[in-house]
């Protein structure tokens, strides 16, 4: 189960999972467009759940809070996993862990993996690469299905506030309503209406906005024609600071 607007995390989540089905039975459940969010899901104490969701300013994407309080565990066994585009996952894989417990999962194992960053296509270009692909099967090969008492992760408890870009002189850079423009390159295929997972890009004019954009990359990532693009000055700011002060590999922490 996961939302995945760019495909990173649906990567390891659906290796985690075969992995540990083994040729068994598996179901996908993928919430990245909002209508697969109109209705709750409810498990039974016989599932075991790979459940992922990337990172937006170190904490669970707080647009999915509301949907994630109806997925109901029920004694279902989890494994949390978020993705991060490589500067840090902060307190998202404890905020995730925390959620699921709280709806009746019992947690058995969780982790962190780096994804192509949602702003840009060099910080962690490519990644999950095979490398991260290799950690997931050891990671899922190792993950013992039965419920040993909830699964210790990094973070703080209770949960930091969002990361908050700020320019050299410290000053909060708030791109919170920043939304992509439109080239002319642009064909008109409406791709992007239709990979928006906040249902925010109008079907009739794919320039126009018809609710919140929370900068998943979704429509700039998969348009054929590149014509998705932001000239906000803050926002170029902060990409421009992350591709520049995170030019390490981070690896991803695993919880077992």
């Amino acid at each position: 189960m996961y939302f995945s607007p760019t495909g990173t995390t649906e990567k390891i989540v659906r290796c985690v999972a075969d992995v540990l089905a083994d040729s068994g039975q598996t179901q996908v459940f993928d919430f990245t467009l909002p209508q697969a969010r109109t209705e709750g899901k409810s498990f039974t104490q016989d599932d075991a759940v790979v459940f992922g969701v990337p990172v937006y300013a170190g904490r669970v994407p707080n647009v999915l809070l509301k949907y994630l309080d109806t997925v109901q565990g029920c004694g279902a066994l989890a494994v949390p996993i978020v993705l991060y585009g490589n500067r840090n996952y902060d307190d998202a894989l404890i905020e995730l862990r925390n959620i699921l417990e709280k709806n009746g999962f019992r947690t058995v194992a969780a982790a962190a993996f780096i994804g192509e960053h949602s702003f840009s296509k060099i910080l962690a270009a490519g990644r999950p690469d095979e490398a991260d692909m290799k950690l997931a099967r050891d990671f899922a090969s190792k993950i013992v299905l039965e419920d040993r008492g909830m699964i210790q992760v990094t973070g703080e408890d209770p949960i930091r506030g969002y990361y908050q870009p700020r320019d050299r002189k410290g000053v909060f850079i708030d791109i919170r309503k920043v939304k992509p423009l439109t080239a002319d390159s642009c064909d008109n295929c409406k791709l992007c209406a239709h990979v928006c997972p906040m249902g925010s890009i109008s079907m009739e004019n794919v320039r126009e906005f018809t609710g919140i954009c929370i900068k998943c990359g979704a429509c700039i990532k998969k348009c054929p024609q590149g014509a998705k693009y932001y000239e906000d000055e803050g926002y170029l700011y902060h990409k421009r600071e992350l591709e520049e002060g995170y030019t390490r590999r981070a690896e991803p922490d695993l919880f077992l």
